[in-house]
């Protein structure tokens, strides 16, 4: 079944100009790019992405790490791929969170490492199922910004101009 996932790479492999390779890499899945920027991460975006572990003693470090805090690189690149079981393919690229636990020829456990302080830089994001999929490319693309009609949407007017917005 086609579906999406969103891919982040996080300001770590921006940081280590590892972008290209982890492209590279993910072109394994023979998945179509259908959504692609590069997005100066806000507090207020960070903590609506990491919203689900908002409990968890590691959000404010989560959170931090994802705005660039610790590599002075306040940017990821968004990427949304579209195709068949496209989040089991690029999860299965991307590797365990854990760049430790992760195989060595996957892309974390390629490019990933843990820092001394325990933070995990791996360096890229892929949502882990279809609900996930949606909301997380809800959260980062605006539609006009996908190539591919994904979800619903509605216009609405604002400033006497009118704008697409995600339903």
């Amino acid at each position: 079944m086609t579906e999406q996932v969103l891919v982040l790479i996080k300001p770590d492999g921006l940081k280590k100009s590892l972008t290209g390779n982890i492209i590279s890499r993910l072109s394994e899945a023979k998945l179509k790019i259908i959504g692609a920027k590069v997005v100066c991460v806000s507090r207020e975006l960070a903590e609506k992405h990491y919203g689900h572990v908002k409990d968890k003693p590691f959000f404010e470090e989560t959170v931090a790490y994802l705005q660039g805090k610790f590599h002075q690189t306040p940017r990821v690149l968004a990427l949304v791929y579209e195709g068949e079981q496209a989040i089991k393919k690029v999860r299965k690229l991307a590797g365990e969170t854990n760049p430790e636990k992760a195989d060595p020829t996957t892309i974390r456990g390629a490019f990933g490492r843990i820092l001394t302080n325990g933070t995990y830089e791996n360096v890229l994001h892929a949502s882990s199922s279809r609900k996930d999929a949606k909301r997380e490319i809800q959260l980062w693309f605006h539609p006009e910004e996908i190539t591919n009609p994904l979800y619903r949407t509605k216009k609405i007017k604002t400033k006497n101009q009118n704008n697409l917005i995600w339903a």
